[in-house]
């Protein structure tokens, strides 16, 4: 309930009158607007972090399944990697394309998780207009740094498989099946 104060009444003067009526009654809750905002965000405060929580074990799970796959992709073509090894490619260079193949699915899974991401946002903040939501905003610098952290994950979890692809035996890799 939302109560108005009298014309020329302080406002601490009508917050200390209502909350000594409310104190009559049980459960009831006093607040100045300062207070309510502040209960209302700390809700919402709440969700976020959560939501950044699940972000997090959203990207673990993400980097263990990129690392796994690479790892079985190496296995497989363990015969490719060993004839461009035997062709003259580095070891330096067949690391850097074995890196790059996790950062461009890391990437491209970020871009459009944001993508779905940014448009649920607004179709929510759209929705939910009669109730008193109205101001959809992008935080810009954080999408970007998702962005960017990304595509090092991608290349934290190519490390251990660009570095065994690189290790392999030429003639023993070519001879493979």
């Amino acid at each position: 309930m939302v109560a108005q104060k009298a014309p020329g009444v302080s406002t601490a003067a009508a917050l200390k009158a209502v909350r000594a009526v409310a104190t009559h009654y049980s459960g009831t809750t006093v607040m100045d607007q300062a207070a309510f905002k502040a209960e209302k965000a700390k809700s919402v405060q709440q969700m976020v972090t959560l939501m950044y929580v699940l972000l997090a074990l959203a990207i673990l799970i993400a980097l263990l399944g990129i690392g796994n796959t690479l790892a079985l992709s190496i296995f497989e073509r363990t015969r490719e990697l060993g004839l461009l090894r035997a062709i003259g490619m580095t070891r330096r260079q067949l690391r850097a394309t074995i890196r790059w193949e996790p950062v461009i699915i890391a990437l491209q899974g970020t871009i459009l998780g944001l993508l779905i991401g940014v448009f649920f946002g607004w179709a929510l903040v759209t929705a939910m207009k009669n109730q008193g939501i109205t101001v959809f905003s992008l935080p810009l610098v954080s999408l970007v740094i998702m962005v960017l952290l990304a595509g090092l994950a991608g290349v934290a979890a190519a490390i251990l498989p660009s570095h065994r692809a690189a290790k392999l035996n030429i003639l023993r890799a070519i001879g493979s099946e």
